[in-house]
């Protein structure tokens, strides 16, 4: 059985990854006096958190909408070459498109799935076209298109 790394962290560190899961761009300042503590014990705690890789990176959350870029896509795949260097190669593909915001190794009917964002179904079929001609062994590909967005997150249940 593998072994889970979880992190040993307390009631103060939660506190301040839930507040800068809720906005990253809180001073040092607001961060310490919101956990109640003097600045240099909070960013003592920050940076602990950031060797850990605990707090990955801090970033801005953008509005697609409001950027053209709405129409959300998921695309699941099968394969019939499940080798070690089809394997590579079609995620270092894949990686490289834009589009793809989120990419994962499946379990069950199909071998993998992605959540793609782009402006309107012409974006999408670009895309279709480039993806299915990028690499060989995809056996079947399938979309579902999103008609509206229910809930969306970024913030991990601490």
């Amino acid at each position: 059985m593998a072994e889970r790394n979880i992190a040993e962290i307390d009631t103060t560190d939660r506190l301040l990854l839930d507040l800068l899961q809720m906005d990253a761009s809180l001073s040092l300042n607001d961060l310490a006096e919101a956990v109640n503590l003097t600045t240099t014990p909070c960013w003592k705690r920050l940076k602990r958190l950031e060797e850990a890789g605990i707090l990955k990176r801090r970033v801005a959350l953008l509005d697609p909408v409001k950027l053209g870029l709405s129409f959300i896509a998921f695309v699941q795949i099968k394969t019939s070459d499940h080798s070690q260097d089809w394997y590579h190669r079609f995620v270092a593909t894949v990686s490289e498109f834009p589009e793809v915001m989120e990419f994962y190794r499946m379990a069950g009917e199909y071998d993998y799935m992605m959540k793609v964002q782009m402006a309107d179904m012409a974006a999408f079929d670009s895309f279709y076209k480039k993806l299915v001609n990028s690499i060989s062994g995809l056996t079947n590909v399938t979309s579902t298109f999103a008609m509206e967005p229910l809930k969306y997150t970024t913030a991990l249940p601490l």
